[in-house]
């Protein structure tokens, strides 16, 4: 379902289906994380659904996010303070890693850092506390040796607005990128 207008990067509170069918294959990018066979093949067939919690505390904005496959598998619950401090995380299919989040203006020295891939198609919903449309992210693997750095933010494809994710996962000189988009399926129960 399309993402309603009242719901923006300011604002991701509700379940977000992960659509499979516009994503772009995650199988490559969790062969090069080092998740199992046995694990990537089950996260091929689940359907994800992301339940996202958003809020701001004392100015600073917090996001929850629990992640559930189908029949009710508890995914990974994760935790992001917007403010580019880097925090240790237990991921159940990547292990232990180390990110940082923050809001992400379309200009400026973080946005001229990015892929190119990262930089185009963005709706420009300018919601973010400065006005910014973008959350920027970064998980690093220390011990299988890639990084992930994430754009979030809202596209439209065919009249279809989506809550989108850029992924660009460099290990060693290999890089892949991906397009994440995310179906609206409603508040967070």
């Amino acid at each position: 379902m399309a993402a309603p207008a009242e719901y923006t990067i300011a604002n991701l509170n509700g379940q977000w289906v992960l659509n499979k069918t516009l994503s772009d294959p995650t199988e490559p990018v969790l062969t090069l994380q080092g998740v199992g066979w046995l694990k990537r093949k089950a996260i091929g067939l689940a359907a994800i659904t992301l339940a996202l919690t958003e809020k701001v505390v004392d100015g600073l904005t917090i996001i929850d996010i629990e992640s559930t496959g189908t029949g009710g598998i508890q995914g990974t619950a994760e935790h992001r303070e917007l403010n580019w401090s880097e925090r240790a995380h237990e991921d159940h299919g990547c292990g232990s890693l180390t990110g940082q989040t923050k809001w992400l203006d379309n200009k400026g020295a973080d946005w001229d850092a990015l892929d190119s891939f990262q930089k185009e198609g963005w709706l420009d919903e300018r919601v973010g506390p400065n006005g910014e449309p973008h959350i920027l992210t970064t998980a690093v693997s220390k011990s299988n040796g890639w990084t992930a750095i994430q754009v979030w933010g809202f596209t439209e494809l065919n009249g279809v607005r989506y809550y989108t994710r850029k992924v660009v996962i460099t290990k060693g000189s290999e890089v892949l990128k991906v397009r994440i988009f995310y179906d609206f399926a409603g508040p967070k129960a």
